[in-house]
């Protein structure tokens, strides 16, 4: 393993400790820390029931951080959600991949290595990176609503790496019915 410095922009205010990169404030916890949170309301709300939760918070956070972003950067199209996978890829969640994207069909198909998750849950043969399944559609919906399309989409992870016979994971958009 070769070790690096961190690739994305952190700057602290040395007055009141706020990590920010890039456009917004960011929060430095352990991973252990925030996947036994995870766990914890996981096991008292259930699976299901914590993914709905965490779909609708992930979409409305992935809007958010793409329209921030895209403002800053001058970034529109695929090269928002491009930003995106890589930065989700520098903070430690995992590494995304898009292996297709086609934002006038309202498509994309993402591949997900090294997950934060799986590395902690291990082979529990189920999908546990629900809580990223939100944030594809909230980015997808946010760079065609910024390109003016009324399209909207809706994600699901079709494969885990914590599922037997599989060392990725996978998550697919399509325009919703």
């Amino acid at each position: 393993m070769t070790k690096m410095a961190p690739e994305l922009p952190i700057e602290v205010d040395s007055e009141t400790g706020i990590w920010t990169s890039d456009a917004l404030p960011m929060l430095y916890v352990p991973r252990h820390f925030f996947i036994n949170n995870h766990q914890a309301i996981e096991e008292e709300l259930g699976p299901e029931r914590y993914a709905e939760i965490l779909y609708k918070a992930g979409y409305k956070s992935a809007w958010h951080w793409c329209e921030k972003e895209a403002e800053l950067h001058g970034l529109s199209g695929v090269e928002v959600f491009e930003h995106y996978m890589k930065r989700l890829s520098q903070r430690g969640w995992g590494k995304f991949i898009t292996e297709a994207i086609d934002l006038e069909a309202g498509i994309c198909k993402v591949r997900l290595e090294h997950s934060a998750f799986v590395y902690h849950y291990g082979k529990v043969n189920r999908k546990i990176e629900y809580m990223f399944t939100g944030w594809f559609a909230g980015a997808m919906d946010q760079i065609l609503e910024a390109q003016g399309s009324a399209l909207r989409t809706v994600a699901e992870q079709t494969q885990s790496g914590a599922e037997a016979g599989h060392d990725v994971g996978y998550f697919v958009t399509r325009p919703k019915l």
